[in-house]
């Protein structure tokens, strides 16, 4: 009996051992692109966060171009009534309390938000129509929705995107207004929060403690030049990085009180979470008043918000010396970034500073008046590389990469 002939035709297919190979290569090739996207997703936020730097540079170099000097931090109209001795009794007078960024607004193409500060400003909200004074009210007063002032003056709440990092994802309430940058004052923490005034008054004691400290390229209340700058535009920074609150503890945004922190700025590592290095295990002295938090408002010159300095290498411990944690302190770079953050040299030129930066002694207290020794005032910064590139005229030599 002959056997038919066979069909040509085979059935075609995966079978399951093929199928599961496959799904199993193409888990494995998503594995290892999903992290190569996300680096240059974050490498492209960098490059932007670097570009907004190189923008306010620009701002700096074309006001003091016009001026001659830099931007004041620390100003607008000075204050003729008060609460007791320091503080303004009505909005109209916010007594010297609006950041460098204020100033620079005309330089970064915020041109329409510069009339809006600097000129009386009518606001109608819930029916009410109330009139702010040219250089509205006092940034804090409104930032934290604290006193009498309305939030309805909205420069303050404005987000500025040229201030703002890509990779930094805090955004709105209860901050307003978030700023990632700040000028940098330098390796010091006396007399760097109010500058030097006593009891809104200048005088030959204040004048002197905050000369021997203010060591930056900017001050407060003060202004500066880039003759000012006698280590070199390229050798010292103008303004560093930092992030802004998130509300989750951060050691970077949320500061603690350091007690003795002018002496020893490690003072508030004894509360950082040992298990969770880079989040506090400790609760806040005040947890409600947002002036504590880092990177509020871009238009006030509060110490965390616009402000930085040269102590503790980038992204370590923001640790006060106020008891409401919103006074002098370490208030050191941060970022989003791997790695590091971003500061501005007074060059207009961007760098990217790495944790590892080399920071000298971070147990010893800084330069500051009636000490000797390290902390003699005119001596080299004891912080290293890290303080030499905080300090605008103090003749170290910059002989290392950074």
């Amino acid at each position: 009996m002959s056997q038919l002939p066979r069909s040509p035709y085979r059935p075609r297919g995966f079978t399951l051992v093929e199928l599961l190979v496959v799904i199993a290569i193409i888990g494995v090739l998503v594995g290892l692109l999903l992290p190569a996207v996300q680096a240059a997703r974050e490498a492209a936020r960098r490059m932007s966060c670097s570009n907004n730097f190189k923008q306010i540079g620009l701002g700096i170099h074309n006001y003091h171009s016009a001026y001659n000097k830099m931007p004041k931090h620390g100003t607008g109209p000075q204050a003729v009534r008060a609460i007791g001795s320091n503080w303004p009794q009505e909005r109209d007078f916010q007594h010297e309390r609006l950041s460098a960024q204020v100033g620079l607004l005309p330089f970064v193409e915020q041109q329409a938000l510069w009339e809006q500060i600097s000129n009386p400003l009518i606001v109608t909200s819930g029916g009410t129509t109330e009139t702010y004074p040219a250089w509205g009210a006092v940034p804090w007063g409104v930032v934290a929705q604290t006193n009498n002032y309305s939030t309805d003056w909205t420069p303050c709440f404005t987000d500025v995107n040229t201030f703002r990092c890509p990779s930094d994802p805090g955004f709105g309430l209860p901050l307003g207004g978030r700023s990632n940058y700040g000028v940098c004052y330098g390796d010091a923490i006396d007399y760097m929060s109010f500058g030097p005034y006593t009891n809104w008054a200048r005088n030959v004691r204040a004048d002197a403690e905050y000369n021997a400290s203010a060591r930056g390229c900017f001050g407060i209340y003060t202004q500066t030049a880039f003759r000012d700058v006698l280590d070199g535009l390229s050798n010292t920074i103008c303004m560093g990085e930092n992030n802004t609150d998130l509300g989750d503890e951060h050691i970077t945004t949320s500061p603690r009180h350091g007690g003795n922190v002018e002496n020893n700025p490690t003072n508030c590592s004894g509360q950082i979470e040992v298990s969770r290095p880079t989040f506090w295990r400790t609760s806040p002295h005040n947890n409600n008043f947002v002036e504590t938090k880092r990177g509020s408002c871009w238009a006030g010159v509060t110490m965390g918000w616009t402000m930085c300095n040269t102590i503790l290498p980038p992204n370590r411990e923001v640790c006060s010396t106020g008891q409401n944690t919103a006074g002098g302190g370490t208030w050191t770079v941060s970022s989003r970034h791997q790695g590091g953050a971003h500061v501005l040299m007074a060059d207009g030129a961007v760098r990217f500073i790495t944790d590892s930066i080399e920071a000298g002694d971070s147990k010893v207290g800084p330069v500051s008046f009636g000490q000797s020794g390290v902390r003699a005032p005119g001596s080299a910064s004891p912080y290293g590389l890290w303080g030499s590139l905080g300090t605008r005229a103090s003749k170290e030599v910059i002989d290392e990469e950074f």
